[in-house]
């Protein structure tokens, strides 16, 4: 699976870690994120994971930033894009199935990197239901 990954100041060491499992696992990754803490501005790392996700060119993506609130927010201006903030693995995992959640946003200085693996694992192994979510998901206006 190819994964978009793209993150700010707050997520180098998450993204590394999260790079590393993914690599491990097979998962071919574009990055885009930074890798310092000096600081930079979220959006330029976000929107490429987001319009990779959007053509296709990666089939889930992944972004971090201190809250996540911020990542998400941005990823979330694209049409077709469902970005899910979450905080554990049982958030993920509903993300995916019930929102058919495309990129995972992670809040770095919530989570732990351990906390942040698990939930990358949750994200790819957990399938959307479809059904009576499909058409909810098809009432977001996607124009």
């Amino acid at each position: 699976m190819k994964i978009s990954i793209g993150n700010d100041h707050a997520g180098p060491d998450y993204k590394a870690a999260i790079i590393d499992f993914l690599e491990s696992s097979g998962h071919e990754v574009r990055n885009y994120g930074t890798d310092t803490a000096g600081s930079v501005d979220y959006p330029d790392f976000i929107h490429p994971v987001a319009e990779d996700v959007v053509s296709g060119a990666a089939t889930l993506g992944i972004i971090i930033c201190g809250s996540g609130n911020g990542a998400s927010m941005t990823a979330n201006k694209h049409q077709k894009i469902r970005a899910a903030l979450c905080w554990n693995k049982e958030i993920v995992a509903l993300a995916r199935q019930h929102n058919n959640a495309n990129i995972l946003s992670l809040p770095a200085r919530y989570i732990s990197i351990p906390q942040a693996i698990e939930m990358v694992k949750t994200f790819l192994s957990t399938e959307f239901e479809g059904g009576r979510h499909q058409t909810r998901i098809d009432k977001i206006p996607c124009q």
